[in-house]
């Protein structure tokens, strides 16, 4: 990876409906090898897709809550499997510590969560216990990934 695209995916994590001639300006490329480095930067995972951001309030998510999760030894496949099947559950990590994961759950309010602790992510496999820590306000909403490679 050069300076190109670098430059390439700083533009498009900024702005992804920027045009081609904009972007290419932008880095100082012509339209053509600017396409094709996307291109290029598609075809290698580098660029996983394109999507809007939707404000969570705006749509009625009102609460972010993080969960730690313990699974025994013999399902986490079958875990992970389900965690990324989950609507609610926005991100998923295997983590080092007293859990083995760290789930990002978004809900309507508490009794929207409730519901999803006790009906469902406790009945996801293998879960033998969880704690749930509830973000009060959100301070920084994900950041830009090229802002951290500087």
């Amino acid at each position: 990876m050069n300076k190109f695209d670098r430059a390439i995916l700083r533009a498009l994590e900024r702005d992804a409906r920027q045009s081609f001639a904009d972007l290419a300006e932008e880095v100082g490329m012509s339209k053509t090898p600017c396409w094709n480095r996307v291109q290029g930067l598609e075809a290698s995972g580098a660029i996983l897709g394109y999507r809007a951001m939707v404000e969570p309030e705006a749509v009625g998510l009102t609460l972010d809550a993080f969960v730690q999760v313990s699974v025994s030894f013999a399902d986490h496949a079958a875990f992970e499997a389900a965690a990324c099947e989950h609507p609610s559950v926005i991100a998923c990590y295997t983590t080092a510590g007293d859990a083995d994961y760290l789930l990002h759950v978004m809900a309507r309010d508490v009794a929207h969560l409730d519901g999803l602790l006790r009906g469902q992510l406790r009945r996801m496999p293998g879960v033998e216990r969880f704690n749930t820590t509830i973000g009060m306000k959100r301070i920084k909403r994900a950041g830009a990934v090229m802002a951290a490679v500087e």
